[in-house]
């Protein structure tokens, strides 16, 4: 998995009124999660990242903060345990490690190609046209919630499918599943959500860093 496609697709995303109750249909889910998430401008949260399996078994578990605002600009600041920092400008992603002491730059991908969950959250692509929405035979056991799976209609590199785990009738996101090809997991649960708060452009400014490599999706690297 590459480093800056660690993430989640939809967040915040509940809709004005709840409904009486939610559509039985998982393609009319997925029409009213994205109906709302069409609503929201800019949004943050806190966030716990769980990561388990893959070819070395390992697990992990991470914590910190995530600042969005359309188009395309994000912010993943990862607090514990280890320090990392990931920010889309709208024009590039930077990944940085601090105890790397290198940045990785790779450009924002084209509406077409926005298919890894990162860019979702940051407004590009859309869960109807890129996805098959279907409810799993063992939704999550989260109270008061549904589940649904998305399968990508055309191979990932970075995932196989998601599961949205969303409040019922309000369609806001509780957790947010990838699963890899190799049998990793990856779960992002979201807390303290704060949606159309006017988040300035000045969020998503990453300064490089004195006496760190420089490498670009290309392969070149810089001092």
């Amino acid at each position: 998995m590459h480093a800056y496609a660690f993430a989640a697709l939809v967040l915040g995303v509940s809709l004005a009124a709840p409904q009486a109750a939610p559509p039985q249909d998982p393609q009319a889910v997925a029409r009213a999660i994205q109906h709302r998430y069409d609503a929201v401008g800019d949004f943050s949260a806190d966030f716990v990242h769980a990561y388990q399996g893959g070819v070395l078994r390992k697990t992990a578990t991470e914590r910190g903060t995530v600042v969005i605002k359309k188009p395309a600009r994000m912010r993943w600041t990862y607090e514990s345990p280890e320090k990392k920092v990931f920010v889309a400008d709208g024009l590039r992603i930077y990944s940085y490690i601090p105890e790397d002491r290198q940045v990785l730059i790779s450009p924002v991908p084209a509406e077409d190609d926005a298919t890894t969950p990162a860019m979702f959250l940051s407004g590009k692509g859309q869960l109807t046209r890129d996805f098959t929405a279907a409810f799993p035979a063992t939704p999550d056991p989260l109270p008061g919630t549904i589940t649904l799976i998305l399968t990508p209609k055309r191979p990932e590199a970075e995932y196989e499918w998601l599961m949205l785990v969303v409040d019922r009738g309000t369609w806001r996101l509780r957790k947010l599943v990838t699963g890899d090809a190799q049998g990793g997991q990856s779960t992002f649960t979201f807390t303290n959500v704060r949606e159309n708060t006017g988040v300035q452009d000045k969020e998503f400014r990453f300064t490089i860093p004195k006496g760190v490599d420089v490498v670009t999706t290309n392969g070149q690297a810089r001092d």
